[in-house]
């Protein structure tokens, strides 16, 4: 063997050497359970090495700073929330800080969910920060969207408005020739009336042909909901409505006003927005509540007025009448 080759050999051994010599002094994770760690924002790999060994998931600030210089990747440490696991090695919490593999959370916004009950639920969530206020109604796509610790809730409600206006967008494209609606808004409008009439997901398209009939006829709409909405702004009434509530003129009230409301009742979801766009084919102009939590169709007032009489039986069967 030449003395090159054995000089070669002999620096690799030596490297070697020092890395095992490196790894030893830069101490060892000592995460025992399950453990939820934050990164604050703008923290230094120094600050959080710290945290970590104040915290006792690390035994040597010092070491795990040597080791992320050593054998960390040039990536920097992510702020937010992150779930420390038993046998993670420093190595391992180092790359997960790198990474980003921050803990999600979810907050859920059901359909038909009106926006002062939206900012309700915001508010209530004790890890997101920040004042907001009740956001425009029908600007909010119902869905569940993921959050971190300490976000704040201005910048959720950002997120699920764009959501709102890129679904709105997606949907105006595939819209079918004739519909009743000839912008956006007005989709947005009468969605929020479709949304809170029907319980059934199968009955949306109905639903959003016989209102688009009306609307072409020149008829009243004649929706309930658009009469609760300026009295409770979407809230549940807890009562049945009173005959002057029926008889009340307003921007809203679709029993005194020929048209659309002049805003959103409620926040839809995508699938009551997209029945609106491609309404069903239907001569339909009136409905009445079956009693499974949907509705009886009619094309003439005389079997619309049949229809409400089966409905009152039923009534009268409950108890309710």
């Amino acid at each position: 063997m030449t003395r090159a080759r054995l000089l070669v050999l002999g620096l690799l051994a030596l490297a070697a050497a020092a890395l095992v010599l490196a790894w030893n002094l830069t101490g060892s994770a000592t995460v025992e359970k399950e453990t939820n760690f934050t990164v604050p924002a703008g923290a230094s790999v120094s600050a959080v090495a710290d945290k970590l060994e104040a915290e006792g998931l690390i035994s040597s600030a010092s070491g795990f700073v040597l080791q992320a210089r050593l054998f960390g990747s040039d990536e920097p440490i992510q702020a937010g929330e992150f779930l420390l696991k038993p046998g993670m090695s420093q190595g391992d919490i180092l790359a997960a800080f790198q990474a980003g593999d921050v803990i999600r959370r979810f907050v859920t916004i059901p359909e038909g969910m009106p926006s002062v009950l939206v900012r309700e639920r915001l508010m209530a969530e004790p890890l997101l920060t920040g004042e907001i206020p009740v956001p425009p109604e029908g600007s909010i796509l119902p869905d569940t969207y993921s959050f971190e610790r300490g976000q704040s809730r201005a910048q959720l409600v950002a997120r699920m408005q764009a959501a709102m206006d890129e679904a709105l967008a997606e949907e105006w494209a595939k819209r079918a020739p004739g519909i009743a609606v000839d912008t956006m808004r007005d989709a947005l409008i009468l969605a929020s009336i479709v949304e809170k009439e029907t319980g059934k997901p199968e009955e949306r398209r109905m639903v959003a042909g016989l209102y688009s009939n009306r609307l072409k006829a020149g008829m009243l709409l004649q929706a309930d909901p658009t009469i609760i909405y300026p009295i409770t702004r979407g809230k549940p009434l807890g009562r049945r409505i009173k005959q002057s509530e029926i008889a009340a003129v307003n921007g809203y009230n679709t029993y005194t006003k020929v048209g659309l409301p002049e805003g959103p009742i409620t926040n839809p979801g995508r699938e009551s927005i997209a029945a609106v766009l491609n309404p069903a084919k239907t001569a339909a102009l009136f409905m009445v509540a079956d009693g499974t939590g949907g509705h009886w169709f009619s094309n003439t007032l005389e079997e619309h007025n049949a229809n409400v009489a089966k409905w009152y039986a039923i009534r009268r069967e409950r108890g309710e009448m």
